[in-house]
C-alpha cells in the first residue's frame, strides 16, 4: 500500500468523528494496518461467529433479538421505523447500529455485552467498518464459491516478482513493512524443493549435478525427476492419509491392529502413476459401483473404513455402528466439501449453511454399509476385499474351472444320474418307501441331565450324546438358571433360563465351508416376544461369529447363516414367515459345502420355509483366519462351541423356550430326510405326494430324485467327495490372502432417521438422500447412491 493511499485511509476514519460519528482513535489508528479490500469470509465472518453469532446467529434457542448477522437478510432488516435503524447499512456507518454498538464506551450499549466475556479488538472493530464502508458485502461459505482468478495487486516494486504469486507475496510483504528476502543459493534451493517433493533430503550426489548444471533449465530438470521419483507418491500421501485419517490400529480401548497398509499403497501409486483428481475421488468414494469394479478400485473404498473401530466386548453395536456412519460423513465434508458437517449432527449448523435435516439426508449415502459396530478380535472387519496376486490367480484359476467341472458332474438334474435314478425309484416304489437320514454325527436327546461333581468340587449338570458317548454336553451359566426338566416332543425336555445354556463343548462339530452339514433341533417358544439364538456355533462378537448359526428373531421368524466375519463374509437367509408359540416346532438347517446362499435351507415341521437371502458372500475360511501380529492362521477353536440358547456374552439369550431332540449331521439332509427326522420315518402308503416335504407331485419326484442322487448313487459319492477336496484346497489359498476393510453396500438400503441430539437410539423423522441445497442439488438423472454422490461431487 503507497503511503498517500495510507494518509488518505487515516484522514477518511478522523473525518468520521468531524461528520458527527464518534470514532475511537484506537479503532482509526488501525486503519493502515488493513487489507485494500475486506472480504466477508476471510476476515469479517470470523470475527462475527465468535463474538456476534451466540446472540444473533443461526441458533433459534440462543438468539436474543429477532435480527440475526448471520445472514444478509437478518443483517440489513429495519431496527426502527421512526429512526431508519438498521443493523448494518451497507456504505453507512451513521445508519449502522453495529458501529454506534462497537465503538461506545458505555458498557451498558456496548457490544458485546460484559457479561459474555467476549470483546471485539480495535483492529477487528476497524476492520468491521472498513467493511461496511465497502458496501457490506455478504458471500456465501467460502467453499462454496467458484474460484476466479484474481487482479493481480499493484505493488511498488515491480521488478521483483517472476510469476503472478509472486506478486501476493510481495504485496503482503510491502503491507508488513517488509522486504522480500535474497535470492537462494542452488544448494538451499535443491535441498528445499527435495524436501517439498520427496519429504527427504538430497543426496550429496544429486546437489554437485545441480550446482555444476549450467543450464537454464537446471532447476526444472531436478523439479522432473523428483516427479519421477517413487518418494513423490510417498511424501503426497502423507497429506491424504492425515485428511483419510489412516491409522495400522482400530484406535478404541485395545486398539487392535489393522490391515489398511494396502490402501495406503494405493494412495502412493495413484499419486506416482498422477491418477486424475476425478478418478481418485470417485475410486475412494465409490469405486465398489463402477461396472466391474477391479480389485484396485475396491481397494479404493477403503478410504471410507479409516475410522476408529471398537473391538470391546460390552459396547452396543449399533451405537457404533453409527459412530462409523457420522465419521464417514464428516470426513466427506472435511475432505471434498470444506465445511464442518459434524455440527449438524446434533443441531442445524450454527455457522455454516448445513441444517440436521441436510446432515442426515448424507449421512444416507454411508448408511447401507454392510457391516457391524463391533469389530472382531479375529477377522477383518467386513465387507473386504481379498487381494490375489499373480502366484495366487495362478493356483486359484485351474482348482476354479476344476470345481465349476464337478459342481456341473454332482448337479441333481444331471442327465447322467436319470438311469440309475428310475431304476431305484421303481424298487422304492414297490418296496418299504423308508427314508433313513444318514451321517447323524451328534445326538442329545436333552431329556434331562447327568449330575456329577468335577475335581474342584463343583456340581456339574451333562448332557448325553448317544451318537457319541465320548462327547457329553453339560449345563454352563448360573446354577440357578438351571434348565427345567418338563414334558417334550418326545419323552422330556429342557426349558432354558435367561443366562443357563446347553454347551456341546469345543473341538467339535466343526465344519469348514466347503463340508456341508445339518442341525436339527426341537423347540417350543413359551409366552410372547421370545427371541434369541437357536443354536450356534462361534465365540460371537469376539470372532465376528465365524462359525453357524440358527436364530429366532425378534419377528418370529427364523434366520440361518454360516460366517467367516458377519455380516458381510457371509450367507445368511431369513424365512418369510414366524414360527407359531406354544408349540412344538422342528427346524432343520441344512448346508451343501457350495458357500452360496443358495446351499443352506431351513425346514419347519418338514416344510422347507420360503426364505430370502439376506448376504451371498461368503469368501473364505469359517474355522480360522490370520492372526495380525504373526501372519499366522489361527487355531481352529477360534470358532467356538457349539451351544443351544447362547451367542456370546454381549448377546441375547435365548430365554423361556423348551428345547428337544437336538441332532448334528456331517452331510446335507435332502428334504425327504428333513421331513423324517421330523418324526416321519415311515413314509404312507398313500405315497410320498402326502408327506409335507412334497405336496405336489412335481415337487415328489424332484425329492425322490434328491434322495437318491445324495444319498444311493455311488457316481454322485465319489464326484462330490472330489468336488469337496478341490473346493477346500481352493478355501486354504484364498483364506490366506490379505483382505482390507472396503465398501459394500446391503441390496436393499437401510432407512435413515434424524437422530435427537445425535444419539442412536432417539430416531425421528425419516429422510431420503439429497445434498445441502446450499452447494447444488442433486440431479435426477444420477443414480441415489454412492456413486451418483461421487458423480455430484466431481460435476
Amino acid at each position: 500500500m503507497s503511503t498517500l493511499l495510507r494518509v488518505a485511509l487515516l484522514l477518511g476514519f478522523f473525518c468520521l468523528a468531524g461528520c458527527g460519528l464518534d470514532m475511537p482513535a484506537e479503532i482509526a489508528e488501525r486503519a493502515d494496518k488493513l487489507p485494500e479490500q475486506v472480504d466477508f469470509n476471510f476476515h469479517v465472518k470470523p470475527i462475527l461467529s465468535d463474538r456476534c453469532f451466540p446472540c444473533h446467529g443461526p441458533d433459534d434457542n440462543a438468539r436474543t433479538t429477532d435480527f440475526r448477522l448471520d445472514t444478509e437478510s437478518g443483517a440489513f432488516m429495519r431496527l426502527s421505523e421512526s429512526r431508519r435503524k438498521f443493523a448494518l447499512a451497507p456504505g453507512s456507518l451513521k445508519k449502522s447500529e453495529i458501529f454506534h454498538r462497537l465503538s461506545s464506551d458505555d458498557p451498558d450499549y456496548r457490544m458485546p455485552p460484559a457479561e459474555s466475556n467476549l470483546h471485539v479488538t480495535p483492529e477487528e472493530a476497524a476492520m468491521i467498518f472498513k467493511w461496511i464502508e465497502q458496501g457490506a458485502e455478504y458471500k456465501p461459505h467460502w467453499s462454496l464459491i467458484p474460484p476466479v482468478k484474481p487482479e493481480l495487486p499493484e505493488i511498488d516494486d515491480p521488478s521483483w516478482p517472476r510469476n503472478g504469486i509472486d506478486y501476493f507475496i510481495l504485496d503482503r510483504l510491502e503491507r508488513e513493512g517488509l522486504r522480500p528476502s535474497a535470492e537462494a543459493e542452488k544448494e538451499t534451493l535443491i535441498r528445499r524443493v527435495t524436501f517439498d517433493l520427496t519429504g527427504l533430503p538430497p543426496t550429496l550426489e544429486e546437489i554437485n549435478n545441480f550446482l555444476t548444471d549450467a543450464g537454464e533449465d537446471a532447476y526444472e530438470k531436478v523439479v522432473d525427476r523428483l516427479l519421477a521419483s517413487p518418494a513423490y507418491g510417498e511424501r503426497m500421501a502423507t497429506e491424504w492419509l492425515d485428511v483419510a485419517r489412516y491409522a495400522d490400529s482400530h484406535g478404541y480401548q485395545d486398539d487392535g491392529l489393522r490391515s489398511m497398509w494396502p490402501w495406503r499403497d494405493w494412495v502412493i501409486e495413484a499419486f506416482n502413476e498422477n491418477l486424475p483428481f476425478d478418478d481418485f475421488v470417485i475410486w475412494q468414494l465409490a469405486g465398489d459401483m463402477l461396472p466391474d469394479p477391479t480389485v484396485e478400485q475396491r481397494l479404493a473404498t477403503g478410504f471410507n473404513r479409516n475410522h476408529l473401530q471398537s473391538q470391546e466386548g460390552g459396547i452396543v453395536p449399533e451405537e457404533y455402528r453409527v459412530e462409523y456412519v457420522a465419521d464417514r460423513t464428516n470426513t466427506f465434508g472435511t475432505a471434498f466439501l470444506g465445511l464442518t458437517m459434524e455440527c449438524a449432527r446434533c443441531h442445524d449448523h450454527k455457522f455454516d449453511p448445513i441444517s440436521q435435516r441436510e446432515y442426515y439426508q448424507l449421512f444416507d449415502f454411508f448408511n447401507s454399509v454392510n457391516e457391524s459396530g463391533a469389530s472382531p478380535y479375529s477377522g477383518v472387519a467386513s465387507p473386504t476385499v481379498i487381494l490375489e496376486d499373480e502366484e495366487a490367480q495362478e493356483k486359484l484359476a485351474p482348482l476354479r474351472a476344476e470345481i465349476a467341472a464337478y459342481e456341473e458332474k454332482t448337479a441333481i438334474d444331471n442327465p447322467a444320474f436319470d438311469e440309475g435314478f428310475e431304476r431305484w425309484l421303481a424298487d422304492f416304489e414297490s418296496g418299504s418307501r423308508q427314508v433313513e437320514p444318514r451321517g447323524l454325527v451328534g445326538y442329545y436327546p436333552l431329556d434331562g441331565f447327568e449330575e456329577g461333581v468335577n475335581d474342584n468340587g463343583d456340581e456339574t449338570f451333562h448332557l448325553e450324546n448317544r451318537a457319541d458317548p465320548d462327547k457329553p454336553g453339560l449345563f454352563t451359566g448360573d446354577i440357578d438358571k438351571l434348565p427345567v426338566s418338563e414334558p417334550g416332543r418326545f419323552d422330556s425336555a429342557l426349558v432354558l433360563q435367561g443366562d443357563g445354556q446347553l454347551d456341546m463343548g469345543a473341538n467339535i462339530y466343526y465344519f469348514e465351508r466347503n463340508e456341508p452339514f445339518s442341525v436339527s433341533l426341537w423347540f417350543r417358544v413359551i409366552g410372547e416376544n421370545v427371541s434369541g439364538p437357536l443354536f450356534t456355533k462361534t465365540m460371537g462378537l469376539f470372532n465376528g461369529r465365524q462359525g453357524y448359526l440358527c436364530i429366532l428373531e425378534e419377528d418370529g421368524t427364523i434366520s440361518a447363516s454360516f460366517n467367516r466375519v458377519f455380516p458381510d463374509n457371509s450367507i445368511r437367509i431369513q424365512s418369510l414367515d414366524a414360527v407359531s408359540v406354544d408349540e412344538w416346532n422342528h427346524i432343520v438347517m441344512t448346508y451343501d459345502g457350495s458357500s452360496r446362499a443358495r446351499g443352506l435351507a431351513l425346514y419347519l415341521n418338514g416344510e422347507r420355509m420360503p426364505s430370502v437371502v439376506k448376504v451371498d458372500n461368503l469368501k473364505q475360511s469359517t474355522l480360522f483366519t490370520i492372526d495380525p501380529t504373526t501372519g499366522e492362521p489361527t487355531d481352529p477353536v477360534q470358532a467356538g462351541n457349539l451351544r443351544i440358547g447362547y451367542l456370546g456374552p454381549a448377546a441375547p439369550k435365548l430365554d423361556s423356550v423348551a428345547v428337544d431332540e437336538f441332532r448334528i449331521y456331517d452331510r446335507r439332509l435332502t428334504a425327504l430326510e428333513a421331513a423324517a427326522v421330523n418324526g416321519l420315518e415311515d413314509l404312507p402308503e398313500s405315497g410320498i405326494a402326502d408327506t409335507p416335504a412334497a405336496t405336489h407331485p412335481d415337487d415328489r419326484r424332484a425329492a425322490l430324485r434328491d434322495y437318491y442322487v445324495t444319498t444311493v448313487s455311488p457316481q454322485y459319492a465319489e464326484d462330490f467327495a472330489a468336488l469337496t477336496e478341490v473346493r477346500g484346497e481352493e478355501n486354504e489359498i484364498v483364506s490366506l490372502l490379505p483382505e482390507v476393510m472396503a465398501m459394500r453396500d446391503m441390496p436393499e438400503p437401510r432407512p435413515t432417521y434424524i437422530l435427537d441430539r445425535g444419539q442412536y437410539d432417539a430416531p425421528t423423522q425419516r429422510v431420503e438422500r439429497a445434498t445441502p441445497a446450499s452447494i447444488m442439488s442433486f440431479p435426477e438423472d444420477l443414480p441415489l447412491n454412492r456413486m451418483g454422490l461421487a458423480e455430484w461431487l466431481t460435476d
